[in-house]
């Protein structure tokens, strides 16, 4: 059940409070979001909340990239070994690598312009959204968190910091997958290893294709976190003004260049 149900009396809204997460739109940098698609497919439009087609993009990237051995190729390219780099990657593969990339950081970018233009329009309406979603699974509501709090989580296990601010198919996915990284990368193997000082064991074991999906995946956790509570912090203030002018403030009263009117 919802504070508010909405009745489609206005063209756009801002937010939607649900039991799976806080949906919202506001202002983005359209070059950020496309800079999160270059660096990993899927990660722009997940930014957006565009879950489907981020997911998609998501799991593309990571089947044809192994299957086009791109992260072993970067390793060799890094090394300044160009002959392994040419002999490693699959051209099979790599071709239909190519296109998809692009698209993903193009629509992200077109994509982020066209929400800002539709922020400003809703932003302008104003017109009101739930704030509660209570059902037998969950409860979700708008409240303060702290963004500090949820960038620190999101480095202990990516996914966490969604959690703490609801965003629970995000949560959901990200958790799954770094599950995945670390298992294929042997990465806590390794850092076993290391603990036990054990340097040529932890870095035999190492599987560098699956481990350079990491660095990107906790990036993307900490920065999905820590902007998502920020807007929503704005967003509780807003509707909490909101309310509070609509049922405790006095219909006569004004500001007027700093100065109080009755």
């Amino acid at each position: 059940m919802d504070n508010y149900k909405n009745d489609n009396t206005a063209k756009r809204y801002k937010a939607h409070v649900s039991i799976l997460g806080t949906t919202l739109i506001h202002l983005r940098n359209p070059y950020i979001i496309a800079w999160w698609s270059a660096a990993f497919p899927g990660f722009g439009h997940m930014l957006l909340s565009k879950y489907l087609r981020g997911y998609a993009l998501f799991i593309w990237e990571v089947v044809i990239n192994i299957k086009a051995h791109v992260n072993l190729a970067m390793i060799y390219s890094f090394q300044g070994n160009i002959a392994m780099t040419k002999e490693v990657l699959d051209t099979r593969w790599l071709l239909m690598y190519i296109p998809v990339y692009l698209f993903g950081i193009w629509d992200s970018y077109r994509t982020t312009v066209d929400l800002n233009k539709g922020f400003i329009l809703a932003d302008h309406e104003d017109h009101r959204f739930n704030s509660f979603s209570l059902g037998p699974g969950e409860v979700n509501y708008l409240d303060n968190r702290n963004p500090l709090m949820a960038v620190i989580w999101s480095l202990f296990v990516p996914g966490l910091g969604q959690l703490y601010i609801h965003r629970i198919l995000t949560a959901f996915f990200v958790i799954v997958w770094v599950v995945v990284f670390f298992y294929q990368s042997h990465a806590l193997e390794a850092i076993s290893f290391l603990f036990l000082g054990k340097i040529k064991e932890a870095t035999t074991i190492l599987n560098p294709e699956w481990l350079l999906f990491l660095p990107s995946h906790y990036g993307f956790s900490a920065f999905d976190a820590y902007m998502n509570s920020i807007e929503n912090n704005k967003l509780f203030e807003k509707e909490q003004r909101k309310y509070l002018m609509e049922h405790y403030q006095s219909t006569g009263f004004r500001i007027l260049k700093g100065q109080k009117v009755k």
